[in-house]
């Protein structure tokens, strides 16, 4: 596979890292298939954000606003396809560029939101029941995974359980706090790694250190005891992983994910991101107990195999 393929996402304070994240695990098989891969968009001034790009040799272009205009950017640039992922883009961007003969692929979460494609995408549990009609790549044996992650498998230490927390690329919502100090609350010795902006000071006297977002992640996650984290892209990184995960949800657009894999025993689930009080009963059995977590664990690995980018890169291959 040759050619040119443009991806529009994008990242930030706002929007999180999700998308790019999962299109950057897509870009990886694209390009080790000699594709050249372009992004266009804005990664909001996140400088891991741009390191994702920049270390992979992948162009990142101000996209043009606009459904028509961004055809047209898209046709000026050659481009052979475009993938599509972002909750905020006009529905008629798709079907813009179709217009202009450029097959598109949307990747989605449920909703299509009205979004025109020769392909669709939605990785998340369940997905096959919810798209009859439409040409979709549904479920889990499609979950886009990063190199980084797929080099780990969980490595657990043993002893005193040691927690991993983050809540996005970004804690956009600003909950990081209130889990630690509901860590703290449960009474069960415990160390802890805090993926966070550097404002997050963790409550005095406990083995909890704070790093800003770091490339690091997949090994963290890999050796973490039980993650703590919000239902978005990551969490299929962990279900790959076999990492004991408990989550919870800060932006309606995860209760999808959320839903599908803690009522399916995947992971636990801790409820409402800016609740974490009444989630200390949970957390204080999650800590106690590293049988409870080992189920957890074994139950992920079922899930996600690891070779959906390859699937989707098949498909794509085919729509262009």
């Amino acid at each position: 596979m040759n050619g040119r393929v443009g991806v529009r996402c994008d990242a930030g304070p706002g929007v999180g890292v999700g998308h790019l994240v999962r299109c950057v695990a897509l870009a990886e098989e694209l390009s080790a298939r000699g594709t050249e891969v372009l992004f266009l968009g804005d990664v909001g001034g996140l400088p891991w954000a741009a390191a994702q790009l920049e270390r992979r040799g992948l162009p990142l272009l101000p996209a043009r606003p606009g459904a028509e205009a961004l055809g047209s950017q898209a046709a000026c640039l050659d481009l052979d396809a475009v993938v599509l992922d972002s909750y905020d883009l006009a529905p008629e961007t798709g079907m813009a560029l179709r217009r202009a003969g450029i097959p598109v692929l949307a990747i989605i979460d449920g909703d299509t939101r009205g979004q025109s494609a020769d392909l669709y995408l939605d990785q998340n549990l369940g997905a096959e029941d919810r798209h009859a009609g439409l040409p979709v790549l549904a479920g889990t044996r499609y979950v886009l995974l990063r190199d980084e992650v797929r080099r780990h498998r969980s490595v657990p230490a043993g002893g005193i359980p040691h927690v991993l927390c983050f809540f996005g690329g970004t804690d956009a919502t600003g909950v990081t706090m209130g889990w630690l100090d509901a860590l703290a609350a449960t009474g069960v010795p415990f160390s802890a790694t805090v993926i966070a902006p550097e404002t997050v000071v963790p409550p005095p006297g406990l083995p909890i250190s704070v790093l800003p977002p770091t490339d690091e992640l997949p090994r963290l996650m890999a050796q973490a005891d039980l993650v703590i984290t919000a239902a978005g892209t990551t969490v299929w990184e962990l279900l790959y992983l076999g990492v004991p995960t408990a989550l919870t949800w800060v932006r309606d657009n995860q209760l999808l994910g959320y839903h599908g894999v803690t009522k399916r025993g995947l992971a636990a689930g801790l409820g409402a991101g800016n609740d974490p009080y009444s989630a200390v009963p949970a957390l204080r059995e999650l800590l106690a107990e590293p049988a409870r977590r080992a189920r957890y664990a074994r139950r992920g690995r079922r899930v996600v195999d690891g070779l959906g980018r390859e699937r989707v890169a098949d498909a794509l291959a085919r729509i262009r």
